[in-house]
């Protein structure tokens, strides 16, 4: 069968739950908890969605981190294996795309959890300070905002321009990481990250014009695309000075 293929919310449950009663099998007396994430734990997957899981299991000396992922012909499903210590680490890092990617450790829906795991894992989710959200911040803008614009003003002298568009996108995916770590705010889906992202408050100047290109699909116009790359470059310089987000180093060479 060429997957995937459609599938109820209530069917998608059935098979969660099978896939959960496995798990309680395969690990026994080692297992914390069992969660769903990602659209289905949300209650908003579509017809064709995945199924999306973690597995929790108790601490121990040997750390665990490993994912079963597999189709079964008309759906797919990904099992995330992990000890409870790792999990609490991953959550509580943060890190340039944590606007995407920490959703789970904030919104897992339990299908076992005796001992109010996913509760725990959520107060670790929201325990960093302000100084780990600016160097996550700070992070992007040296180490993907500053690359960017020198691509960028390489293909603008030299070319090859083809490169435009998909530069263009990064543009628009890094800014919104940016404005996400700014607020704090986690998007929903990787497919509505830069629509949520321009309806966030206090944005770079120039930002919108990237992300309205991008989700247009507009992007052939190679000196368009130059211009307001280098129009948000300048509005993120401005913006990062507002809030105190450093740039770059006073020192030639910081160490």
């Amino acid at each position: 069968m060429n997957g995937p293929q459609t599938m109820s919310h209530e069917d998608r449950m059935i098979l969660a739950h099978e896939m959960a009663d496995r798990l309680h099998d395969t690990y026994r007396e080692r297992l914390l908890a069992i969660g769903l994430y990602g659209s289905l734990s949300r209650g908003t997957d579509g017809p064709y969605s995945d199924i999306e899981m973690f597995c929790v299991l108790r601490r121990s000396e040997e750390k665990v981190r490993f994912s079963h992922e597999w189709s079964a012909g008309p759906w797919k499903a990904e099992v995330n294996v992990v000890s409870e210590d790792v999990l609490h680490s991953e959550a509580y890092d943060i890190e340039g795309e944590w606007s995407l990617t920490h959703g789970p450790y904030h919104h897992a829906k339990a299908l076992y959890d005796p001992e109010n795991f996913f509760v725990a894992l959520r107060q670790t989710a929201q325990s960093p300070d302000a100084s780990a959200y600016q160097e996550a911040v700070e992070g992007i803008l040296v180490g993907e905002m500053m690359e960017f614009a020198g691509k960028l003003r390489n293909i603008a002298h030299h070319g090859p321009r083809t490169y435009l568009p998909y530069l263009t996108m990064q543009f628009a995916q890094y800014g919104a990481m940016l404005i996400g770590l700014h607020h704090r705010k986690l998007y929903s889906t990787g497919a509505m990250v830069l629509s949520e992202a321009v309806s966030l408050p206090d944005r770079p100047a120039g930002y919108d014009a990237v992300a309205e290109l991008v989700m247009s699909g507009n992007l052939a116009d190679s000196e368009q695309l130059i211009a307001v790359c280098e129009t948000f470059w300048h509005g993120l310089h401005v913006w990062a000075a507002e809030h105190g987000y450093a740039i770059h180093s006073e020192e030639r060479i910081p160490f």
